[in-house]
């Protein structure tokens, strides 16, 4: 008797925790691996650039990616370790140094 009352209090435990939870994930799948499958090594001009995002290696990936969205939208996975490619990196985190406000 004394079993069942505690299956019936965990019962109502997971349930209540159910109900708080609102249906809502736990994490995003894509956060969880890579997001360039494969990336281009082929010289792009910044000028058509609208973004770029610069993600560092991580428990979900083992590589850092460079995520170029072009103005037309395509986005564009840039191969990190090419030598143009690290120039824009650079240049890009230069100028969010010197942007920074001093403290």
């Amino acid at each position: 008797m004394k079993a069942h009352r505690s299956f019936l209090l965990c019962l109502a435990i997971c349930l209540a925790c159910s109900i708080g939870s609102k249906g809502m994930p736990m994490a995003r799948m894509n956060e969880l691996r890579c997001i360039c499958i494969s990336t281009e090594t082929k010289f792009v001009s910044p000028k058509y650039f609208q973004n770029v995002e610069i993600i560092p290696k991580g428990p979900h990936c083992k590589n850092v990616e460079v995520i170029v969205t072009l103005k037309n939208g395509q986005e564009v996975c840039l191969e990190p370790t090419i030598s143009w490619v690290k120039k824009i990196v650079n240049k890009i985190l230069d100028s969010s140094k010197t942007a920074a406000p001093a403290k």
